[in-house]
């Protein structure tokens, strides 16, 4: 649950990021946003899922 919550607010800065420096558009934050949450109810999202907890698993075994 804790993944899940720090990467909605890591996507979200992102997309604030993008709206405001690189001229991303509100019509296509919501597109994106819509578009994710149908992606959601889909067969790949398992998969999708396992493959965020993978990468966060990979990043948070690195030392630096």
């Amino acid at each position: 649950m804790i993944l899940s919550i720090s990467g909605v607010v890591l996507l979200g800065i992102v997309v604030f990021l993008f709206f405001r420096k690189d001229g991303l558009k509100a019509s296509h934050a919501i597109v994106c946003a819509l578009f994710g949450f149908y992606l959601a109810g889909t067969a790949i999202a398992p998969s999708i899922k396992a493959g965020g907890a993978s990468l966060a698993g990979l990043l948070g075994g690195i030392k630096f």
